[in-house]
């Protein structure tokens, strides 16, 4: 050792007995719940922590823990995660939420409960901050200055100041200076909303990160939709009649064949009657303008065409057969997929 006193720490105080506690608790609800959100309350007023524990208690479990307690408690309960990970994740004052089901509604159930709280100086604007038009109670004086500085137009009616126009006073990352959060403290505008933040989800011991956990519903059903209906047309076209909406969908195409080709082999039903008459007028009236000045010397005319009333029914008819048509490739029950957001 080359004259060096190896040394090793030893720890003088026992752990207290209420971290023991913690731990095992902690370990044994990592254990228990599938489910667990990441969730950062460090500048979550202790209210909006309180509303949310209130609304959703009988759902989840809620516990607030130090980042040591909880590495600790993962450890004990036999899952591994990469503690560079876990420092970044655990930094601030974190709550666990334990539950189980799908992540993403949980995550969606913890973030709705919100509220609005006034702006401070040195905040940062997340979204455009407007000063509606309409009458105010503030009396003109000193902090017409303000209004001045902050280009807002005003008037004086009735002794009272009244906002001329709706001004925008901040956009998105502007820093809300001191005159500009008096104002907004004054007028009872409150710019901003606080809410619990999850930072991270581990689902069955898989972490997921907060940027995978903004989901955008909407935009996911539309993509699940345009599929279906993909795949619907796809079995249509192979002929895979497992698909009941597919079956549904070549019987409607095969009317349509059935129609057309009846049209044009002339083949005399009730049903078919007007198609084949219409198809054997637009051939006749095609060979007619094919003719050309000749055809009036063979004593040939144009057939007649149909009357108003009975081209615009056609018309109508056409657009119904088309919308149907349409119904039957788009009239998917997709609604279970997305049921539970």
């Amino acid at each position: 050792m080359s004259g060096l006193e190896a040394r090793v720490y030893r720890r003088e105080k026992p752990i207290p007995e209420w971290k023991i506690k913690v731990v095992e608790e902690l370990a044994d609800l990592f254990t228990k719940h599938p489910v667990v959100a990441i969730a950062d309350v460090s500048s979550t007023p202790t209210f909006v922590i309180q509303k949310v524990r209130k609304k959703l208690w009988r759902k989840y479990v809620m516990r607030v823990a130090k980042k040591r307690l909880i590495m600790r408690a993962l450890k004990k309960a036999g899952i591994e995660l990469d503690e560079g990970v876990l420092d970044e994740l655990l930094r601030g004052q974190i709550m666990l939420v334990f539950g189980e089901g799908n992540p993403f509604k949980m995550v969606k159930e913890i973030e709705a409960e919100k509220v609005a709280i006034p702006a401070k100086p040195g905040d940062v604007a997340e979204s455009e901050i407007r000063i509606p038009e309409g009458p105010t109670d503030l009396t003109p004086g000193p902090i017409l200055s303000v209004f001045g500085k902050l280009r807002i137009p005003y008037q004086v009616r009735g002794g009272k100041i009244y906002i001329a126009k709706e001004t925008v006073v901040a956009k998105p990352g502007d820093v809300i200076s001191p005159e500009l959060a008096g104002l907004l403290m004054t007028l009872g505008i409150r710019p901003f909303e606080k809410g619990v933040r999850v930072k991270a989800v581990l689902d069955g011991g898989v972490l997921i990160r907060e940027e995978d956990l903004r989901v955008d519903i909407e935009s996911l059903k539309s993509d699940f939709m345009d599929a279906a209906r993909l795949a619907v047309g796809f079995a249509a076209e192979i002929g895979y009649l497992a698909v009941p909406e597919a079956l549904q969908l070549i019987l409607v195409r095969a009317e349509a064949a059935a129609r057309r080709l009846a049209a044009e082999t002339a083949f005399l039903t009730p049903d078919t009657a007007q198609d084949v008459i219409a198809s054997a007028l637009a051939e006749e009236a095609a060979l007619i303008a094919a003719l050309g000045p000749k055809a009036s010397e063979l004593g040939l005319e144009a057939p007649t065409q149909p009357q108003p009333e009975k081209a615009e029914e056609e018309a109508k008819e056409e657009e119904k057969e088309e919308a149907e048509e349409k119904e039957e490739e788009e009239g998917l029950d997709l609604g279970g997929l997305f049921g539970g957001f």
